[in-house]
């Protein structure tokens, strides 16, 4: 191979690498975002929404626009885009201009197209969650760089008439659709907005489906689904890729937030997934003639119920556990990504083969956005049910104690504050000097009218000496009755806690399994002659 081949190679895996990169990162740094611009979750959950709703809109269109006006020349101008955008969303001083800043960014993509993932954790936990977005920018420059010296820039451009109304459908079910869906626990599945969404979405489905059989360029060629091997891969692409995300999107929240662990650890815990999608991608990919679409997609599905069994059921507190099971996890998915990527494209060339490839990166989107619709979704949910039992618990189990009620009120809103993180630590003696003072004083008082006649001084010193002693041991019983009962709060909130993550699995685990069938969409492995 030329170095020229091998040079644009690489500056088109940059530009694949980085555009993944920012689809995936911001799920490890967003605990780290989140305190530095001091934004609310569901509000800071747009700068990672933004990105995957526009772009799953965006894709399709703009690679058509790619087509016509220049590949190369539209390339080169995504990533210039990239620079762009990265620059905003690294100086972001506050979240709309972090929001605007990835909006950007989901331009540059959709033109570059993503395909890989990994690293944000380490960049967050050394330098800055804003060097998730810096290094895109180097990066970004020297495949540029690249692509100004090696690709082509006058190529012949197709002169077939780009389909407009193709487009704007396309982009109004997609948009709509995937705002609906990253939405629908924030406005309310009920709502009349994201009902409106959905009706809009199907409406405008409809009316693509009717204007693409009859258009002469249509946007999305429909005798793609006319290819069992494309079909099959279009719904494993986004089932394989919704239970991929289930992971990936919760268990940094989980590490961070709930465990405690630094944005570095839980990148590193989380990392075995990639190292084992870039091992087994390409060999599945390369053994697939070997034994067959239908085998390597169900294995892949079978190891990635395996891993959902296994984040159901074992200690999430120990990391080795974790790693084995992101390690499956990775293996199972890897397996699947390469020989479907093969098998999207099937036998399909020139426009039908880039037709492909743009739908398959359109529902890889989809299959993030029902991921985070679903488990973000029911994350919330299992969240609120973990902090409403938690409260009760609190209440049922401070109510036992032997203290004043005003005392009580003020241990239950330490302990319901902790569960919010509004809390970093539970202090071990919950009296202060003066509460300590007033209570001796108040007990002194009450044994010196106790008294008959005139006390001396001496007297009163060593009455005092007394109360203080019976008032310190009182207090020391009452602060370990506090502590036992803090301790057995926490041991109830963390193991409600982790069941509102184990919940996701373990509900997750049949439909999974039930995934394994789509290999059955894939023709039999043909006999050899």
């Amino acid at each position: 191979m030329k170095a020229k081949n091998i040079l644009t190679i690489c500056a088109m895996s940059i530009g694949i690498f980085l555009c993944m990169l920012d689809t995936t990162v911001m799920n490890v740094a967003l605990p780290a975002i989140q305190s530095s611009l001091n934004a609310q979750l569901n509000r800071l959950s747009w700068a990672l929404n933004i990105y995957t709703i526009l772009f799953a809109s965006l894709t399709i269109p703009l690679g058509k626009i790619a087509e016509h006006f220049g590949i190369n020349r539209t390339y080169i101008i995504g990533l210039v885009v990239f620079i762009c955008s990265s620059t905003i969303s690294a100086s972001a001083h506050n979240l709309n201009m972090l929001i605007g800043g990835r909006a950007l960014q989901s331009i540059g993509a959709a033109l570059v197209f993503p395909l890989s993932m990994t690293i944000g954790g380490c960049l967050t936990q050394f330098l800055s969650w804003r060097w998730i977005f810096i290094i895109n920018i180097p990066l970004s420059i020297i495949s540029v760089i690249i692509c100004l010296f090696n690709l082509e820039l006058h190529e012949v451009k197709q002169k077939a008439s780009i389909d407009f109304i193709g487009s704007l459908l396309s982009m109004i079910t997609l948009f709509t659709l995937t705002l609906g869906l990253v939405q629908g626990r924030t406005w309310g599945w009920h709502s009349l907005i994201i009902d409106t969404l959905f009706i809009a979405s199907g409406i405008s489905l409809i009316l693509f489906i009717i204007c693409e059989q009859k258009s002469v360029h249509p946007m999305v060629p429909l005798e793609l689904f006319k290819n069992r091997e494309f079909t099959g891969s279009a719904i494993t692409i986004v089932l394989s890729n919704l239970f991929l995300v289930a992971v990936t999107v919760v268990l940094p929240t989980y590490f961070v937030k709930i465990q405690g662990k630094t944005e570095l650890t839980a990148a590193l815990l989380i990392t075995p997934i990639t190292g084992m999608i870039f091992i087994f991608s390409p060999l599945a990919a390369i053994i697939i003639d070997r034994l067959g679409a239908r085998m390597v997609i169900a294995t892949g599905f079978i190891l990635m119920t395996t891993s959902f069994i296994l984040f159901a059921t074992i200690n999430m507190q120990n990391s080795m556990l974790v790693i084995i099971t992101c390690l499956i996890l990775g293996t199972g998915y890897g397996i699947i990504a390469g020989p479907i990527t093969v098998l999207a494209a099937s036998d399909f060339k020139g426009s039908l083969l880039n037709a492909s490839q743009s739908v398959a990166g359109v529902l890889r989107q989809i299959g993030i956005s029902l991921a985070i619709a679903i488990y973000v979704t029911g994350l919330y949910g299992n969240l609120v049910t973990a902090k409403n039992n938690s409260t009760r618990y609190i209440k049922e189990e401070v109510a036992t104690l032997n203290i004043p009620k005003s005392k009580k009120n003020v241990v239950i809103q330490k302990a319901i504050n902790s569960l919010s993180g509004n809390s970093t630590s539970t202090p071990k003696i919950h009296f202060s000097q003066a509460e300590r003072e007033s209570i001796i004083q108040e007990n002194y008082n009450k044994v010196i009218k106790k008294q008959s006649g005139v006390v001396s001084e001496t007297a009163k010193q060593q009455i005092y000496i007394q109360v203080e002693s019976k008032v310190d041991l009182k207090l020391k019983t009452i602060n370990q009755n506090i502590n036992a009962k803090i301790t057995k709060i926490k041991s109830f909130a963390i193991n409600e806690y982790d069941k509102a993550f184990t919940k996701l699995y373990s509900y997750s685990i049949v439909f999974v399994l039930l995934s394994t069938f789509t290999c059955l969409l894939f023709p039999r492995k043909k006999a050899k002659a």
